[in-house]
């Protein structure tokens, strides 16, 4: 694919066709939504399997196809083990952990966000509105999905980026003004099929480079930086020892599922024996969705100086620059389509929890039955104001980015999570524990993450870059202990 033939014209039309068939998704789920609880959760009994593969699609975003390989190209080994080994097992085995309780008290007290979840479950209004104020943190990872899509879209159809992103915000952030949950499932279906297919090409895209064996593709990598074959990368911010590839990956990847947008997802099953099923299908795609970044060292071995027709690539240009260079336009269009996929997947879970959130937990405090009579309409205003701002924020990490947009992502959501690990953990398999225990817990999470990171305490802060999941590993760890000194101490506990 090149500017010199017409397929970023098919690209456009293949786009067209995509947004089309979102549209009838849309509407025909924004037909089923009378309330903003069906906004939330649903009103259909979706099988299993299809929920399951909407949370697969949810889980892995554009930060997994296109934004993580990127690293990879740039560190090499460590980051392998780091991101499609250490940080999944963690995941999975988490996801399984606190699925069936999350699922169990979100159906007995009829939560429709986490902060709901978490407030209902401790009885405790102020912990809820603390955390519906905290999920606005995820509007970094908006930022993030919003730039990796930008860069694949603006190099295939050679459009300047910032029109990319302006019609990227008005049909995603305009869609979802509509669809909700009942469309989101069907999408996300849609959307997981199309990225197993992708992922199974990115995976496989680099077949030739091992004519020589593993001992030949590590031979080519060692001769453009030996550091890229190494366990650790002492010369990254992010892949420099074992605390920080294993140890950090572990803790962040247990936590990581503590996400509305995740951990909801089960919500939408209405009969709870399935969800043995809902699971193995999730993590039977993830499992091809995060060995989908050892295509970074396929990007690395074409460009060797991570230089792309003259000019230096920033690293979120990598993946997206490979996929136009190594791919047939007709593969290529489809390769495309599935990182486009990957990144809508996610972004309609976002803005739909995000919303939620400040529509039922922040607005509706505040405003009463003037926001609770009038829940769809209010939404679709607190959509259109997450639009403006991920918009700003965007546009200013694509013109000047900190190594990368996946930094400045991780800086916030692992922030969210890390105050959210405790109450899930808690809320869902521990009895009589008292609101302010897991109230303090979640305030530490936040001091100490970006206490360390923008202090940058602790050697792994040093440098122009900080690494976020060895603060968010510290504030998780530091908020468990907090949690349990706190309940094993506290003499008047309250059943919660």
């Amino acid at each position: 694919m090149n500017s010199e033939n017409q397929w970023p014209l098919y690209i456009s039309i293949v786009l067209v066709v995509y947004m089309c068939v979102i549209l009838f998704f849309v509407i025909r789920g924004a037909s089923k939504a009378k309330s903003i609880s069906d906004y939330a959760v649903g009103n259909i009994g979706f099988p299993s399997w299809i929920v399951g593969l909407s949370l697969a699609a949810s889980m892995t975003s554009a930060a997994t196809f296109v934004i993580n390989p990127g690293f990879i190209a740039l560190y090499g080994f460590g980051g392998i083990l780091s991101m499609a080994i250490i940080l999944p097992l963690a995941a999975f085995a988490s996801l399984i952990f606190f699925t069936k309780g999350f699922a169990k008290y979100g159906k007995l007290i009829k939560a429709k966000t986490m902060a709901e979840w978490i407030g209902n479950r401790f009885n405790n209004k102020a912990y809820k509105f603390f955390f519906a104020v905290v999920a606005m943190l995820l509007i970094t990872f908006i930022v993030l999905i919003n730039v990796g899509l930008t860069q694949v879209i603006s190099k295939s159809i050679e459009v300047e980026p910032f029109y990319v992103l302006l019609a990227i915000t008005i049909f995603v952030f305009g869609y979802m003004m509509f669809g909700g949950a009942n469309s989101m499932v069907y999408t996300n279906t849609i959307q997981a099929l199309i990225m197993v297919v992708v992922a199974l090409m990115m995976i496989f895209s680099g077949v030739d480079l091992f004519e020589g064996g593993f001992s030949g593709f590590v031979g080519k990598l060692n001769a453009i930086d030996p550091n890229l074959t190494t366990t650790f990368n002492t010369t990254s911010p992010l892949y420099r020892d074992f605390f920080e590839v294993v140890i950090c990956q572990a803790i962040v990847g247990v936590a990581i599922v503590c996400q509305p947008h995740i951990m909801t997802k089960s919500l939408m099953l209405k009969n709870p024996e399935k969800v043995n099923s809902y699971l193995f299908f999730a993590i039977s795609a993830m499992i091809i969705f995060f060995i989908i970044v050892v295509a970074g060292l396929y990007a690395r071995i074409m460009f060797p100086d991570l230089m792309n027709d003259g000019s230096k690539m920033r690293m979120d240009e990598i993946i997206p620059n490979y996929v136009v260079k190594r791919f047939s336009a007709a593969a290529g269009i489809i390769v495309i389509v599935g990182l486009i996929s990957a990144g809508l997947s996610t972004l309609e879970g976002l803005i739909q929890s995000l919303s939620i959130t400040v529509t039922s937990d922040i607005l509706e405090p505040l405003f009463g039955d003037k926001v609770s009579n009038n829940g769809l309409a209010i939404n679709k205003v607190v959509i259109v104001f997450l639009a403006i701002v991920s918009f700003y924020l965007s546009w200013n990490q694509i013109k000047s980015p900190n190594l990368s947009v996946g930094i400045f992502g991780q800086m916030g959501v692992y922030g969210y999570f890390a105050a959210a690990f405790v109450p899930v953990l808690f809320g869902t398999f521990v009895k009589n524990v008292k609101s302010s225990t897991v109230f303090i817990a979640s305030i530490i999470a936040i001091l100490v993450h970006f206490g360390i990171f923008y202090l940058k305490l602790t050697p792994y802060m040093k440098g122009p870059v900080g690494n976020p999941g060895a603060s968010a590993a510290i504030a998780i760890v530091s908020s468990v202990v907090v949690a349990v000194i706190l309940h094993t101490f506290n003499k008047n506990k309250v059943i919660a």
